[in-house]
């Protein structure tokens, strides 16, 4: 079956979890964030959104998801009109049910980024357009579109050949989809994390049962060190999520310092090549407000990555920041285009 067939068959539906998309799928949207980049690039750019109205919805601030649902709405011709917290009443005076009946008589889009993964299923249930989960306290697809997309830039080989290793705190969104992702995909994934910072039972059991057709390689261990050996890729996401309750912030940091990405890490990989993926926003130095009052009351300068490897020739963080835009836009433009 040809790529164009599986992106046809993306027409007018949602993406809520890396589960709804099949291998075929999730790849092809990659190759078509590739041509829209190489269009906005070479400034050859199709609106295939002109006159469509799309709806952002935004429990949880943003700077990468907005700015990429934005640019590449905008890029292809559509209109965008932002919500941000406490500027819909989803949830508080009006249901999510009745909320997505009546922007689904508005708009042709819905993204949705919050907390409750059950709010975006609702929407999508009920809503009849396409929604697009731009980060829920489950899973994050959209990311990991854009993490696949980088890492076949910066590599080789074949997708099921390549080593993919996150660190730190497994128990977010950003781990669950990387898990489930790379076991979808086919590629040897790694996990290392504390016991109690692992990904869920019920996660890790999704990525398996992907695993048993897929044939991909999955290692879940409390060693860091196990987890990077032979890794192409070593990813980390913050450990203080949002909302996290200050007073858990040391127990946390002790935890996990064994689990920073420094070049110590990195270096044991093994691989000169290792490459650094990290979702961003990263607490890396000093120069924030929290970076500053961590320094100041736990002594520590850097958390889940050092300055030194994020500003290494080993990261690619920026380039894994841009290709939201496109492959953001592919998924809009899959979904919802002409």
């Amino acid at each position: 079956m040809s790529k164009q067939k599986y992106l046809k068959d993306l027409k007018g539906r949602s993406l809520l979890k890396d589960t709804d998309l099949s291998k075929e799928e999730f790849l092809a949207l990659v190759d078509l964030a590739g041509l829209l980049r190489q269009e906005k690039w070479t400034d050859t750019e199709k609106k295939q959104l002109k006159g469509r109205n799309i709806a952002l919805i935004f429990e949880k601030t943003s700077t990468r998801t907005r700015s990429a649902f934005e640019v590449g709405a905008h890029d292809q011709g559509a209109h965008v009109t932002y919500m941000g917290p406490d500027e819909t009443q989803l949830g508080h005076k009006e249901s999510v049910k009745d909320t997505a009946r009546v922007l689904g008589r508005m708009f042709d889009g819905i993204e949705f980024r919050g907390f409750a993964h059950a709010d975006v299923e609702k929407l999508a249930e009920f809503a009849g357009v396409p929604v697009w989960n731009g980060l829920t306290d489950e899973w994050h697809p959209t990311q990991l579109l854009a993490d696949v997309m980088t890492i076949l830039d910066h590599s080789t080989k074949p997708i099921e050949q390549v080593a993919l290793c996150y660190v730190g705190d497994a128990r977010n969104n950003t781990a669950n989809s990387i898990l489930v992702v790379g076991a979808l995909l086919g590629m040897d994934i790694r996990i290392g994390a504390p016991g109690a910072l692992q990904p869920s039972a019920e996660v890790q059991g999704i990525a398996r049962q992907l695993a048993e057709h897929s044939k991909a390689r999955i290692t879940i261990t409390e060693s860091p060190s196990e987890a990077v050996d032979g890794a192409d890729f070593v990813y980390t996401d913050v450990w203080l999520s949002m909302g996290e309750p200050k007073a858990a912030w040391g127990e946390r940091i002790e935890q996990l310092l064994p689990y920073q990405v420094n070049a110590g890490l990195l270096a044991s990989s093994g691989n000169p090549d290792v490459k650094f993926l990290h979702c961003l926003p990263a607490l890396h130095n000093t120069e924030t407000e929290v970076g500053a009052e961590l320094a100041a009351t736990y002594g520590v300068s850097a958390l889940e990555v050092t300055t030194e490897v994020f500003e290494s020739s080993a990261s690619i963080v920026f380039d894994q920041a841009e290709n939201r835009v496109h492959t953001i836009k592919a998924l809009m433009v899959a979904t919802l285009g002409s």
